[in-house]
């Protein structure tokens, strides 16, 4: 499995949902960096099962234990090790899933990748329970770049059809900023969150699930990072985002929506503000030809909906090579939209520090 990422910071990814602990090693990290611990750990909380309706019933502290690579919380330039034990499982509820493959998961391409060795208990390495090292990570990371005044929050988008405001793609408040950072239902409009948690209320108790959109934006990244064409900022942004399992799309500034536009309607035009160049639009997202204009970073993604619902499916016995039908029993989030939001955050933190070391000694 390739579950190593990175240039400048490699992250190594290990562990399945089910196994003893999963955990992370992270390389590159710069010596003498000061990791507020506590909140590491309300990074990680955010992400937490457990603690919610629209969220899985699994409970888990995911408390990380640091192995190496920290001393009196400040990082010592050594590979920085953690690991979180898996304390809450139930692995008899996925025995039927090594015949039966899930709709939509993993199951079925990791058994034929993997000649069936994969552990198919909770997804194994197929999991979401593996975004909580990633959080780690990422909280780590999002710390060195916060010193750099580099900040990062996401929002729920959208669940189904129900939409929050979107970001002003020019003017982001650090209060905004901040809020989200730190929020577990996290909205713009607050308003959105009462209808939101209806729908997915409403896919609970009818065994079924549902998707959604999360939006993630960056602000105080210097103009000039990134390398294209194949290192550009899109590019290593979007590399590690399509590592966030359930995630199937992603799009910067307008997007698709740009491309219905003309270039007259969609084109940025630059302004002086002072003796800084600015863009009185930013239907670029940030990024220009793959390098950072100074305006903030946009970028949405799309999660799809849960492929492990309660009703009955239509699969296939792997054994007996006939068609059948799978009822699915466990504990799955109904939305994994909500505790995605930290996890794209954080995994963009990753991605931040290692484009900005090309050109940074943070």
């Amino acid at each position: 499995m390739s579950s190593t990422w990175g240039k400048n910071i490699e992250i190594s990814i290990f562990g399945e949902s089910h196994g003893n602990g999963i955990g992370v090693v992270i390389n590159g990290l710069p010596a003498g960096k000061k990791i507020d611990m506590d909140k590491l750990l309300a990074q990680m909380a955010r992400r937490a099962p457990g603690n919610d309706k629209a969220a899985t019933p699994r409970k888990e502290s995911d408390l990380p234990e640091i192995l190496s690579g920290m001393l009196n919380d400040t990082t010592t330039g050594a590979p920085l090790c953690a690991v979180i034990r898996n304390t809450n499982t139930r692995s008899q509820d996925y025995g039927n899933l090594m015949t039966s493959p899930r709709p939509s998961h993993a199951d079925y391409t990791g058994h034929i990748r993997y000649g069936g060795f994969n552990d198919v208990r909770g997804g194994g390495h197929f999991s979401g329970r593996l975004t909580a090292p990633l959080v780690f990570a990422g909280a780590v990371s999002r710390q060195i770049l916060e010193n750099r005044g580099i900040k990062i929050a996401a929002h729920i988008a959208s669940v189904g059809t129900v939409e929050d405001k979107l970001f002003n793609p020019v003017d982001i408040s650090d209060e905004l900023l901040e809020r989200l950072s730190t929020e577990k239902f996290c909205l713009i409009d607050e308003s959105a969150e009462v209808p939101m948690r209806e729908l997915i209320e409403d896919c609970r108790m009818s065994q079924d699930s549902i998707g959604g959109v999360v939006e993630c934006a960056i602000k105080g990244v210097p103009v000039g990072i990134g390398s294209p064409m194949f290192d550009g900022v899109e590019n290593v942004i979007a590399s590690m985002i399509f590592g966030v399992p359930a995630v199937k799309g992603i799009e910067f500034g307008s997007g698709f929506e740009g491309s219905k536009h003309k270039g007259s309607e969609n084109n940025d035009p630059f302004v002086y503000d002072g003796d800084t160049i600015k863009t009185e639009t930013n239907n670029h997202g940030g990024i220009l030809g793959g390098i950072t204009s100074g305006m903030p970073i946009i970028f949405r993604a799309a999660i799809k909906p849960t492929a492990s619902i309660s009703q009955k499916q239509n699969t296939v016995n792997l054994e007996t090579h006939e068609n059948t039908e799978l009822e699915i029993k466990g504990r799955h989030d109904p939305c994994i939209v909500v505790r995605a939001v930290p996890v794209i955050e954080n995994a963009t933190a990753i991605a931040i520090l290692d484009l900005m070391m090309d050109k940074y000694t943070i």
